[in-house]
């Protein structure tokens, strides 16, 4: 009759942050991600990628989610035993789909288009990624990164 209660594991690290949806909102997004992780130590690895996959959906959050006044929402969910890290990032634009380019002979004939590689980055750096909605009206891009064993 007197059990202790259930023990939780706590062995995994969130960090949360409100950005503005501006270009220097995604710039922030990308300085907050590394340092966040330097704290948590993550791997060097796992920092890299995952520096440049905040980089690209914070961009993208900004090109293309944006509405005014709203900002988006960048959170972290580290899980250092397993050397796993979930980045999301919440927009206020739920009305786009998102799919990654792929890179034909036409698109490679034009070098200076730059345009429209983002999540063809993110899907080659990524373990995984997806995009959920996040009602009432936006959506969520989450990928997911690990470490090597």
């Amino acid at each position: 009759m007197n059990q202790p209660p259930p023990q939780l594991s706590t062995s995994s690290a969130t960090f949360t942050q409100l950005l503005s949806s501006t270009p220097r909102g995604a710039r922030l997004a990308r300085l907050l991600s590394v340092s966040q992780l330097r704290s948590w130590d993550a791997p060097h690895y796992l920092t890299e990628r995952a520096e440049i996959v905040v980089a690209e959906l914070a961009a993208n959050a900004v090109l293309h989610g944006r509405l005014p006044g709203r900002s988006f929402r960048l959170t972290l969910v580290f899980e250092a035993p397993a050397g796993h890290l979930r980045i999301d990032i919440t927009d206020a634009r739920g009305d786009r789909d998102l799919q990654p380019h792929p890179a034909t002979a036409a698109s490679s004939e034009t070098a200076l288009h730059t345009n429209g590689r983002g999540l063809a980055l993110v899907a080659a750096i990524a373990d995984h990624w997806e995009t959920l909605p996040h009602p009432p009206s936006g959506k969520t891009v989450r990928a997911e990164l690990s470490c090597p064993a």
